[in-house]
């Protein structure tokens, strides 16, 4: 079926016979259809019929029963079809749910007189769109529809017996009309039953479609089938190259596997955008229908196909809080891939004016996403919040700005190295917000974070600085965090791709990435350094002398010791060496900070001795150097001369305060 020649769609709609010599077995059947409704109910009074209700009531009851005589007589009658036609459409036209429902009961294979039905009432303007509805509605569901007819049947029809009826109808030289007013409905439909015959299989559907294959000799599983109708309603739609486009990029393969269905959902949508922006609209529309419904099986693929094709829904009016409550809702999701998908979306729509303003109400939600163990979910989530901080018309609560900073420092780490530039950035802008609220628990948030941006400013990160062989996409947001000097070298706008994108020279990439995180690492650390009031380690990270940034970050408060080793260990193991030979030097340092404490001593020592043995000579060879020089200096003790030192020392750094009270008048001794 499917190697016949490509054509368009053309337009059919069956002529109706007049009243005639032909039209003489209407009669005939209606009167043999009452004659055996009225012996299976011999307890009905036969003068009820003549009340117009009753009689009404009983037409109906009929309806199932002469849909089931009328299939019957054409399957005996092979070349009689036209004589039928005036009843089938009369009966349609006043119960096209009975009609459509039994006749799907009656030849759910779809056999040689189902089809002459089919094609007679999809075809009539009298009856066509209320029966291809009624075919959407049946198509929708999955396996099975249940169905309660007038005369009581509740034989439920399955899914694939309304499918057999669109590919035969597909088929026909001339496509009934309404295929193509309701086209984004059936390719959704369509798309969701590849989606459900991908995972379960009940044994009542198999055998039913066992016997589909036997008559049509259709080799083919009941998701195969499915595509396989897909890709015929594109065809009869003019869509021929979005069929051939998916066979190049083996979409249709990766259509039939549940776990990559999703993603094939995403290819064909866009391939669709590239030929008919109005197309994907009709489907966005009509999806933004079916998720603001309860919560289906097949909001996965649903979602994938929105997300692509985002930009072609006027946003305007309620359709903005539709699609915001939507995205809102999968942020919350159980599975990775609808977060990912609602973030994807998110981020489309951050330039979109209707949807910007409304975005703030979001960010509890995000910050809470910053926890994922997905690198993609929670640089995605870093890149969002940036947006919402920056937004003037946004503002961000006090409490939830405390938690988004607490929930960053984390992030400084992260395997991902975007996270970690993100978060920074992110982090450093917080501080410019006025948080005047809660500002004592944000100090300690902050002094939380001096050691990590102190050993980031170290990070050559050498996982980026790898030379790429391509140039790489930059997004318009990264390449307004990259340093005022290197932004205008080697950008420039592709090829085809307009001024929302900028690419980068082979191998510059990983130059800028560097520059940009170790920048970024010394910009808030002296943002930080400022909002502390850390005048010393202003000066100290100004000029760079970052060698002398333990020191005095150790001398200001013995107190945090403790809490800075704890914060020190974990850089001896991380991947990159520049910041494991920052760690063994602060730990040197604070190691001669902290001399006549044992107990904090042996903690040092034995991280130094767990890094002797380090991968790089030079760092495993920095940390018995250190090794040795603590226990050096731990034997030769601690003087009572070195102790005053000490005491002068701290008393000198803190001199403006101590003289207000009239101390330290002597500036020779503070000198010391």
């Amino acid at each position: 079926m499917e190697q016949r020649s490509l054509r368009g769609p053309k337009l059919a709609w069956v002529q109706e016979e007049e009243e005639g010599p032909g039209a003489a077995p209407i009669e005939e059947i209606k009167e043999v259809v009452r004659f055996k409704t009225l012996q299976e109910d011999a307890a009905v009074d036969r003068t009820q019929e003549q009340d117009p209700a009753r009689g009404l009531f009983r037409r109906t009851v009929e309806v199932p029963a002469m849909v089931r005589y009328i299939h019957q007589w054409l399957m005996d009658n092979q070349f009689a079809e036209q004589r039928l036609n005036r009843a089938l459409l009369d009966l349609t036209e006043e119960q096209p749910g009975d009609v459509v429902m039994t006749l799907l009961c009656v030849a759910p294979s779809c056999d040689r007189a189902a089809f002459t039905m089919w094609k007679s009432i999809m075809c009539s303007p009298r009856t066509a769109e209320p029966v291809q509805l009624m075919l959407l509605d049946v198509l929708g569901s999955w396996p099975e529809h249940s169905t309660f007819t007038s005369d009581g049947d509740k034989t439920g029809v399955f899914v694939l017996a309304a499918t057999l009826v669109m590919w035969k109808i597909l088929q026909v030289p001339c496509v009934p009309q309404m295929v193509t007013v309701y086209f984004p409905h059936l390719l959704v439909h369509l798309l969701f039953q590849v989606f459900f015959s991908t995972l379960d299989m009940p044994e009542e559907v198999n055998t039913f479609w066992k016997g589909c294959q036997q008559q049509y000799g259709l080799a083919t599983s009941p998701s195969r089938f499915a595509v396989r109708t897909l890709k015929s309603l594109l065809c009869q739609m003019e869509h021929e190259d979005v069929v051939l486009a998916m066979e190049r990029k083996r979409g249709w393969d990766t259509l039939l596997c549940a776990d990559t269905h999703h993603y094939a959902v995403g290819l064909l949508a866009r391939e669709i955008s590239r030929v008919s922006i109005p197309l994907c609209s009709r489907i966005a529309r009509y999806l933004l229908q079916l998720l603001s419904t309860l919560e289906p099986r097949w909001e996965l693929p649903a979602l994938a196909f929105l997300v692509e094709v985002l930009e072609c829904l006027n946003l305007s009016g309620g359709s903005a809080n539709r699609v915001l409550q939507i995205l809102s809702r999968h942020l919350h999701s159980k599975c990775r891939d609808r977060r990912r998908l609602a973030l994807r979306a998110l981020l489309k729509l951050i330039d979109n004016p209707s949807m910007s303003e409304k975005m703030g109400s979001l960010t509890e939600s995000l910050v809470e996403l910053l926890c994922d163990a997905d690198g993609e979910i929670v640089s995605m989530t870093v890149t969002l919040l940036s947006f919402i901080s920056r937004d003037k018309d946004m503002l961000i609560g006090s409490s939830i700005a405390l938690r988004l900073v607490e929930a960053l420092l984390p992030l400084f780490d992260h395997d991902n190295s975007q996270v970690q530039l993100l978060s920074i950035l992110l982090f450093q802008t917080l501080l410019s917000l006025p948080l005047e609220k809660d500002k004592k628990a944000l100090k300690t948030h902050v002094h939380e974070s001096l050691l990590p941006l102190f050993f980031h400013c170290h990070d050559e990160n050498g996982r980026v600085a790898q030379v790429r062989t391509r140039g790489l996409l930059l997004s318009p947001w990264e390449a307004a965090q990259l340093p005022p000097a290197l932004a205008p070298a080697g950008l420039q706008p592709p090829p085809g791709l307009g001024t929302g994108t900028q690419v980068l020279r082979p191998g510059l990439w990983g130059h800028l990435r560097v520059s940009a995180a170790l920048q970024a690492s010394q910009e808030t650390l002296l943002c930080v350094a400022h909002f502390l009031k850390r005048r010393d380690l202003e000066k100290v990270v100004k000029k760079k002398k970052l060698w002398k940034f333990t020191e005095c970050l150790l001398a200001d408060d013995s107190s945090r010791a403790a809490e800075h080793l704890r914060q020190a260990m974990p850089y001896l193991e991380s991947p990159e060496e520049p910041l494991r030979e920052a760690a063994i030097r602060f730990l040197g340092m604070a190691g001669r900070q902290l001399r006549g404490k044992k107990e904090e001593l042996q903690l040092i020592c034995e991280a130094l001795e767990g890094t002797a043995n380090d991968i790089s000579v030079a760092v495993g060879s920095l940390a018995i150097q250190t090794l040795y020089i603590l226990q050096a200096v731990e034997r030769a003790g601690y003087s009572l001369l070195d102790s005053l030192h000490d005491q002068l020392r701290r008393a000198w750094r803190t001199r403006p305060r101590l003289l207000g009270l009239g101390w330290l008048r002597c500036r020779s001794c503070a000198e010391c």
